[in-house]
């Protein structure tokens, strides 16, 4: 289980307190039909609240308001951000800044057909073999690319500078 095996990398590093499990909370209300109707989405921490979203948002260019698929970007980026940090903590390493960028394509179906993460991480110490080590797990092992194990490909292109 993910937490325990995080909590295991938590322990060994300066995290001094580590959540074992957290339950979240987010809601989403759609108001009229599909292609005319709109919608807020919701999270319970009050972080993101009543963000508009609509069909024109979703499916065309409307850039005004967000979609799912953004959302899932953002929190795919902030899970491998975050895994391959802790993963380099506990290898004694101490990242200055990991960037992470999901693109997220909804293709025909409609259903999500690729991701791709673009990551590019700042850190002393790490050699180039022991970062495209770390990077590739922390993809394969962060919570929200197993949770979005049926996208047709998640691509990774690491880069340390």
């Amino acid at each position: 289980f993910f937490f325990r095996n995080m909590y295991r990398v938590a322990r060994s590093t300066v995290v001094t307190r580590f959540v074992r499990s957290k339950v979240t909370t987010a809601s989403a209300v759609w108001k009229g039909t599909l292609k005319d109707g709109e919608g807020a989405m919701s999270v319970g921490t009050g972080a993101i609240q009543g963000q508009k979203y609509s069909f024109p948002s979703r499916f065309e260019n409307d850039n005004t308001k967000t979609n799912p698929e953004e959302l899932i970007g953002a929190a795919h980026a902030g899970c491998y951000s975050m895994f391959l940090s802790a993963l380099m903590s506990k290898e004694g390493l101490n990242p200055a800044e990991v960037t992470t960028t999901a693109t997220v394509t909804l293709g025909d179906g409609p259903a999500l057909t690729s991701i791709a993460l673009k990551n590019e991480t700042k850190c002393d110490g790490i050699n180039q073999e022991t970062f495209d080590k770390l990077a590739a797990e922390a993809k394969a092992n962060c919570p929200i690319t197993k949770a979005l194990a049926g996208v047709g490909e998640i691509t990774l292109d690491a880069k340390l500078l």
